[in-house]
C-alpha cells in the first residue's frame, strides 16, 4: 500500500503540512483559489487552509447573526403557540371534547397546522441565513486517499471538529446559538403534548346513536316523515334516512356526527326472498331475530360500512346486495347484512323498526351493535 504522501504528487524531499482527513494537499501547484491576503491568513483558524476559505466581513456576520436570530425567535413563538393550540379548545360542561364540533375541529387544524409551519419555517430560514451570512464559504480540492485513515489523521478529527465548529459561529455568536436551540425546545415537547390525543377514551360514546323507541325518520336530505306505504310501490326499493331530529342549533336538524354514525338504508324485501340468517338472533343477550325487526318486508340497515366507515350506498335490487364503493365490500340485505365479499369483518348493524298510530315509521331502539368501523373497544363495549 502507498503512502498518502504519494498520492499528493509530492516531489522526494517536499515539505508537507499535517493535513486532516478529507482535507487537500496545501500543494501551490494544487491550489484553486488564488490566496487569501497575509493579514487573512495570519489570522484564520479554521479547518481548512487559508487560501481555500473565504471569511464573511464582520459586519455580514453580524447582519447575519442578527437576522437569523430573529427567525429563531420567531420559530420559538410559533412553536409555543403550537403547544398551545392544544388547550386553545377545551372539552365543554359534559366533558365532551370540543374539536368534535367539524367547525371548530377546522379551527383547530388551521392554527396547529400554520404554528407549526411557522415554528419549522422559522428554522429552516434562520438556519439558511446563518449558512449564508455567517459560516465561511469553502472551495476545497482534495485527491482520493488511502484507505483506512492513518492513525494521525485520526487523532486529528477533533481538532478538526472543534475548528469548524468555532468557525462556523456556534461557539462565538450566543445569540444565534441560544435563539436556535430556544427554537428547537417546543418543538421537542410538542411530541409529548401529541400524546393528548390518545385519550380519553371512547367508553360506550360510539355505542348510542339518536336512534330511540319511537323516533321516527326523515328521508335524508328533507325533513319529510316516512311512511310504510312510501315503499310500497317498489317491492325493491332503497331509501337513505336520518333520525326526525329538529335542533335549531343545525341548518339539517342534526349535527354532522350524529348523521354520520345514525344514517341507515329502509330496503323493501319481498316476502319469498328472505335467506335463513334473519332468523338468528340480534345479539346474544336478545331472544329477538332479525326477522323480528323487520316490518311489512322493510329492514333497516346502517349505511356506515364497518370496513373504514365509507357510505355503502350502492344497492343491487335484483340480487339485494349493498356494496360499498370504497373497497368494495358486500352486504347481503336479504341474510341480515352478513359480509359476503371485501375486507369488512362483520355486517352492517341492524335497526328495530315499526310503524306508530299515525302509519309513520319509526324506530323501536337502536342499533343492535355499534354502527361503523370496529374500534379497540367494540367488543369490551358489549358488540357482538
Amino acid at each position: 500500500m502507498t503512502e498518502n504522501n504519494n498520492n499528493d504528487n509530492n516531489e522526494a524531499g517536499d515539505e508537507k503540512p499535517e493535513r486532516v482527513v478529507g482535507t487537500p494537499s496545501a500543494s501551490a501547484d494544487e491550489r484553486v483559489v488564488s490566496e487569501a491576503s497575509a493579514e487573512n491568513e495570519s489570522e484564520h483558524a479554521g479547518p481548512y487552509e487559508p487560501f481555500e476559505t473565504h471569511i464573511r466581513s464582520e459586519e455580514q456576520q453580524r447582519r447575519g447573526e442578527k437576522m437569523a436570530s430573529a427567525w429563531f425567535i420567531l420559530a420559538t413563538l410559533a412553536g409555543i403557540a403550537f403547544v398551545a393550540a392544544y388547550f386553545v379548545f377545551p372539552p365543554n360542561a359534559a366533558d365532551e371534547p370540543a374539536i368534535a364540533d367539524p367547525q371548530i375541529s377546522q379551527y383547530s387544524n388551521m392554527l396547529l397546522g400554520g404554528t407549526l409551519t411557522l415554528a419549522m419555517f422559522g428554522i429552516g430560514a434562520g438556519m439558511t441565513v446563518w449558512a449564508r451570512n455567517v459560516m465561511p464559504h469553502y472551495e476545497v480540492h482534495s485527491p482520493y486517499d488511502e484507505l483506512p485513515s492513518s492513525d494521525e489523521e485520526k487523532g486529528s478529527f477533533s481538532e478538526f471538529f472543534m475548528k469548524s465548529a468555532d468557525e462556523s459561529g456556534f461557539t462565538k455568536r450566543p445569540l444565534m446559538r441560544r435563539t436556535l436551540i430556544a427554537s428547537m425546545l417546543p418543538l421537542g415537547i410538542a411530541p409529548v403534548v401529541l400524546l393528548r390525543d390518545l385519550g380519553p377514551l371512547p367508553r360506550e360514546a360510539l355505542h348510542h346513536t339518536p336512534w330511540e323507541n319511537g323516533r321516527r325518520m326523515y328521508i335524508e336530505g328533507t325533513h319529510r316523515a316516512l311512511r310504510a306505504e312510501d315503499l310500497d310501490d317498489d317491492p325493491y326499493g332503497m331509501i337513505s334516512a336520518l333520525p326526525a331530529v329538529d335542533d335549531d342549533r343545525y341548518p339539517h336538524g342534526i349535527s354532522l356526527d350524529d348523521q354520520a354514525k345514525s344514517v341507515i338504508l329502509l330496503i323493501k324485501v319481498p316476502e319469498g326472498d328472505w335467506k335463513d340468517g334473519m332468523n338468528d338472533r340480534v345479539s346474544e343477550d336478545s331472544d329477538e331475530t332479525h326477522m323480528n325487526w323487520t316490518y311489512n318486508g322493510i329492514v333497516a340497515y346502517s349505511k356506515i360500512c364497518t370496513h373504514v366507515g365509507c357510505p355503502a350506498a350502492l344497492y343491487e335490487r335484483t340480487t339485494h346486495r349493498i356494496l360499498c364503493p370504497c373497497h368494495q365490500s358486500t352486504f347481503d340485505a336479504t341474510d341480515a347484512a352478513k359480509v359476503v365479499f371485501g375486507p369488512a369483518h362483520r355486517g352492517l348493524p341492524q335497526l328495530p323498526i315499526s310503524v306508530d298510530d299515525e302509519g309513520y315509521l319509526i324506530s323501536t331502539g337502536d342499533f343492535n351493535e355499534p354502527p361503523g368501523p370496529t374500534f379497540w373497544e367494540y367488543q369490551r363495549g358489549g358488540g357482538s
